[in-house]
Order: C-alpha cells, then structure tokens, then sequence
C-alpha cells in the first residue's frame, strides 16, 4: 500500500475508533456503534447489511463461485471496571497512546480490518471474496453476534478474527466450557452428627477438579485447565445444608471436544453437573495454510491462544490475529498505541495481498 494511501485510511479508520469509545456498546446494547459503523461505510458509498447489531459488506465484485474470506471483529464491549482513573468513554490520546474502554479490545482490531476491506473493496479480479463483518456479544459469547449471522454471509473458506495479538499469528486458541456443578448432602442440625454434608461432598469433587489430568496435551495450548470459581452453600451457622452449588471454568484444546470433556467429568465426579454451553469449543488452523504461510514468510511469529474468541463458533479455518496486547484487554484506563493501529493496516494488506 502506498504511503499516501496508508495515512489516508489511517487516518478516517482512526477517528472512526475515537468516536466508537465515546459510545457506550455493552453486548447486547450495540445498536448505537452499529449506527455509527453503518454511516461509516454509507460514507465510503459501500453496501452493508445489518442484522440486529451486525453489520456486514462484501467486496464490489463478489463472486460465489470463488472462495471467501471472512475479516471479522466485535464492537461490544464489558462494562469499565472500578479502577478506571480516566473517563472510560473519552478517547484521550496522550504519550502515543489512546486511551478509552474497547480502544484495545477490539476497536483497533475492527478499526484496522475495516480499513483493510476499504483498501480492498473495488479490486477487480481478486483470487478471494472479502466479507467484512462487525459483529455483537462477543464479549459475553452470545447468541445475538456472529453465530447469528455466519450463514447469511456465504460459504465461508478462511477467517481472519480481530483480537489483540500483537500481530502475531494464534493458530490455535482454547475452547471455553463453564459447568454449573450441585453436590446433595442431608440438612440436619449442626451439633448431630451427619455424614453427608453437601459442603464436604462437593469439597471431594472439587479436588477432583483441581488434581486431574487429561492424557492429551495439545503442542500448542498445553493441557485442558479446570478452574473453580465460584462456591455457595449454606444459611446459618447451626444447620448443615443440602446442597453446595460451584461453578467451574474449563478451558480445553483442539484434541478434545467440549462433549468428551463433559463426559469425561460426568464419570468421574459425584455432583450433577450442567453444562452452560457446549458449543464453544477449541480451535485450529494447519501451519500449512497459505494465510498462515504468508504471514510467517513476512516476519510474523505463531503461538497458542489461552483466550477464546468468536472463532469458537464460526465453522471454517481460521486464526485470531490483530493489533494490541491481549493482557491490556478488560483492564482499567484501557489503551492501544497509535502507531499498532496503522501497522497494523500494514501488514494486513501486506499478508492478504500474497494470497489474494
């Protein structure tokens, strides 16, 4: 891309991310940075769809019978939490940096990516289809984002999913399966003695959790980690309660699905247990990939993502690759560099202009 050019989308995606932080968008109240992302593009005189809180545009010579490539991004974000020291929906730009809740997760992301489809909207004759999509809940794995839309938009061949990686390649990132767990006891009084207390029964499957291993480890993403994170049971003092309830965060790899997981765990502790969701499981891309191949070639490293992301529920290849830190993310005084967004620009277009 040439300089000129470069600074010029910089430029118009970088003030479309200024505004996007004065904008409140909490997952499942989006509608007003949809709003805007839509006038951004009607701007630009490019077409987009809208479902919901989702927009969408393809490329100008869209044609079905090539394969397409989907770029995709949120604009929901979490609530600020209470260390925030600046207005969260300021966008402050001070040393270098812009500061604003979602700059890093994932406005400067969404902001980039999009600015990557303008470059590459009217381009006649490309090898690929683009698809841009800002979608919704992301940040809370809703129904309502994404997942909603994914058929309307194709059949999609590879993904490119805009979250914080410092423009590295995260060919693989771990699945999210959170179990609501009830371990029964018998109420009785306190001073009588009871050998079924719900809270010592769940204290045994929750030792369980935290000791287990499972027998694959995946090379990139290590082991499936089980974490307990939440506990409660009781009402007073003197009585021994009946049911001890706890949550569990499991976090697994592409060598098992999130149903051999909840299997594996069902034989294995005495609580019920219910899952939230099966359907946010691991994924991964063949160091083969040309997308991949591409990047590698231009200097990019590749690694396993601990976090997960809109990739758990879109059914093609894909890799979660985009400007900013992931450990910036959902922190207070939430900020990006400048400077990652517009090299950001960069070396999207440099990655996709080798394959497309």
């Amino acid at each position: 891309m040439k300089e000129q050019e470069l600074h010029k989308l910089f430029e118009s995606v970088y003030g479309l991310l200024k505004e996007l932080i004065t904008i409140p968008s909490f997952s499942k109240s989006e509608d007003k940075t949809a709003d805007y992302i839509e006038n951004f593009f009607a701007k630009y005189t490019i077409p987009t769809h809208r479902v919901m809180n989702n927009i969408w545009a393809f490329n100008k010579f869209y044609d079905a019978s090539k394969p397409t490539i989907l770029l995709n991004s949120h604009h929901d974000t979490v609530q600020p939490n209470a260390s925030y020291t600046l207005n969260p929906f300021e966008a402050i730009e001070k040393d270098g940096k812009l500061y604003g809740l979602g700059s890093n997760d994932a406005g400067g992301c969404l902001v980039s990516l999009i600015a990557t489809f303008i470059h590459f909207w009217d381009t006649e004759n490309l090898n690929y289809n683009l698809v841009i999509a800002a979608s919704a809940e992301e940040e809370i794995s809703g129904t309502n984002g994404i997942e909603s839309i994914y058929i309307q938009l194709g059949n999609i061949d590879f993904a490119i999913v805009g979250e914080p990686t410092e423009m590295n390649l995260a060919i693989a990132e771990k699945g999210l399966l959170v179990l609501d767990c009830v371990a029964s006891g018998t109420s009785s009084h306190a001073a009588h003695p009871n050998q079924n207390n719900a809270i010592l029964n769940a204290i045994e499957d929750i030792n369980w959790f935290n000791n287990y291993k499972f027998d694959k480890i995946s090379d990139l993403l290590g082991e499936v980690k089980m974490t307990v994170t939440v506990i409660n049971s009781g009402s007073q003092h003197n009585v021994v309660p009946d049911s001890c309830a706890f949550t569990v965060d499991v976090r697994t790899t592409e060598l098992y699905s999130n149903v051999e997981i909840f299997n594996i765990i069902k034989e294995n502790i005495k609580s019920e247990v219910t899952p939230r969701s099966l359907r946010l499981n691991s994924s991964s891309i063949p160091m083969s990939h040309p997308f991949v191949q591409a990047g590698l070639q231009l200097g990019r490293t590749f690694y396993g993502s601990p976090t997960s992301s809109d990739q758990a529920v879109i059914s093609c290849p894909s890799l979660k690759m985009g400007p900013g830190l992931s450990t910036r993310s959902h922190s207070s005084d939430e900020f990006i560099y400048v400077d990652e967004i517009k090299e950001a620009i960069q070396i999207y277009t440099a990655v996709l202009t080798q394959i497309l």
